[in-house]
């Protein structure tokens, strides 16, 4: 079964001067603001990398949860950052940084599910970028 989910962008005016408004229909993006400023300076809003990068954040620790489940292990909690690196208008590269509390799992079967992570949550497969990441275990 396909899972399909939409979102839908809004431009007015130029490149530069223009605004944008992103919507969701879970709302959780309602008329959310985003500009030249907010994209390439630090002005007020979002942007699409901001928003690759949650993705992928939330995509990722969700993966890692599904395999830590399989393998036996319940996590007290996963805390992951995403950088996404945007280079000369491409994006280059996308950095995940992972923390997490995982009750009788070693070191070294952590970063084996992280890596799996890494590699097969659905957003990393869909940037083909170099993805790279640093992992912790409490």
């Amino acid at each position: 079964m396909a899972i399909k989910r939409v979102a839908t962008a809004r431009w007015e005016g130029n490149g530069t001067t223009g605004t944008g408004q992103l919507n969701t229909p879970s709302t959780v993006l309602q008329s959310a603001q985003y500009s030249y400023n907010s994209r390439f300076a630090e002005g007020i809003g979002t942007n699409p990398e901001e928003l690759i990068a949650a993705a992928h954040a939330g995509c990722f620790a969700m993966k890692l949860a599904f395999n830590l489940q399989t393998a036996g292990f319940a996590p007290q909690y996963i805390d992951a950052t995403c950088e996404i690196v945007l280079e000369e208008g491409v994006i280059t590269a996308s950095h995940l940084r992972v923390g997490a509390a995982v009750p009788g799992l070693d070191a070294h079967r952590f970063h084996s599910l992280v890596d799996d992570a890494k590699l097969n949550c659905p957003v990393s497969k869909a940037l083909k970028v170099d993805i790279r990441c640093e992992a912790s275990l409490a």
